[in-house]
C-alpha cells in the first residue's frame, strides 16, 4: 500500500490502462451480455459499459475487482473475484472475451482446457468467445525505443519501462523495469517478468473443440509503437 493506494492497481493501470488498440474490435463483437475474463481494473469492461453494453468482469485479483466496481459507478459493469480456470457465475453470456493474452498466462494445455470448459458452460447457444493471443515471437517494432509507462499518484511517481521480450524453452518472457520515486525523491526499482505460454490459433481452436466450441474466424489487432499486435481467435457454442 503506497500513499493510501494499492500499488498493484497503480502498476496495472500504468502498464495496461493506456492500451486501446483492441477496443474497437471488442465493440464490434459485443452484443447482449458480455463476460470479460481477466478484467483487471476495468479497461475493457468500463469502455463497453459506456457504450451501453452489460458487462460482467472476472479477475483473480481482489484489488483489481474492487477498483473496477468503484470506477463503474452507475454504469452497467460489475466485477467479481474468480479464477478464469474454475468459475461458476450462474449466468450465460452472448460474448466471453479474454484480452491481452490472458489464456497464455496459464501454464499448459490442461489449464487452458479448464478455462475453455468454463467458457463453454457460460455461453448461450450460439454465443461467441474471443481470445486474444500473441503467436510466436513478436516482430521488433521499428522506430525509437519504447518510452516508460508512467503514473503519478499522491506525489509518488511510478515508471514501468519494457526492457526485453524473448522466447525460451518455457515460453515468451516479457520483462519490465519498475521504478518508484517517493515524494521525498527516494528511488526504488525492481524487475517484473511475465511468462506467456507459446500458443498459436490452430492449437487453441483444436483445444476448444474438446470443450464444445467451434472455430468462428480470426481477427487481428495491429501493433502499435508501444505494443505488439495480436490474433483474436473466435469460437462459437453450437446453437
Amino acid at each position: 500500500m503506497t500513499g493510501g493506494r494499492d500499488a498493484s492497481v497503480i502498476w496495472h493501470d500504468a502498464e495496461c490502462g493506456g492500451y486501446g488498440a483492441d477496443l474497437q474490435l471488442w465493440e464490434e463483437l459485443a452484443s447482449g451480455d458480455v463476460l470479460d475474463l481477466g478484467c483487471g481494473t476495468g479497461r475493457v469492461a468500463i469502455h463497453l459499459a459506456r457504450k451501453g453494453v452489460n458487462v460482467t468482469g472476472l479477475d483473480a485479483e481482489p484489488a483489481f475487482v474492487a477498483a473496477l466496481n468503484d470506477r463503474a459507478g452507475a454504469l452497467t459493469a460489475a466485477g467479481f473475484v474468480g479464477d478464469a480456470r474454475d468459475f461458476e457465475l450462474g449466468a450465460e453470456f452472448d460474448l466471453v472475451l479474454a484480452s491481452m493474452q490472458l489464456i497464455q498466462l496459464f501454464a499448459d494445455a490442461a489449464e487452458r482446457a479448464r478455462c475453455l470448459r468454463c467458457v463453454a458452460a457460460h455461453l448461450r447457444p450460439g454465443g461467441l468467445a474471443a481470445f486474444a493471443i500473441v503467436e510466436g515471437a513478436p516482430n521488433p517494432v521499428d522506430g525509437s525505443p519504447p518510452l516508460p509507462d508512467t503514473r503519478e499518484v499522491d506525489g509518488w511517481v511510478y515508471s514501468s519501462l519494457p526492457i526485453e521480450t524473448a522466447v525460451d524453452a518455457d515460453g515468451l518472457r516479457a520483462r519490465r523495469l519498475r521504478q518508484t520515486v517517493s515524494p521525498a525523491g527516494e528511488l526504488e526499482e525492481e524487475l517484473d517478468e511475465i511468462l506467456l505460454a507459446l500458443l498459436d490459433a490452430l492449437t487453441l481452436e483444436r483445444e476448444a473443440a474438446a470443450a464444445g466450441l467451434a472455430p468462428a474466424g480470426r481477427r487481428a489487432v495491429p501493433p502499435t509503437s508501444d505494443h505488439v499486435g495480436s490474433s483474436v481467435v473466435l469460437l462459437r457454442r453450437a446453437a
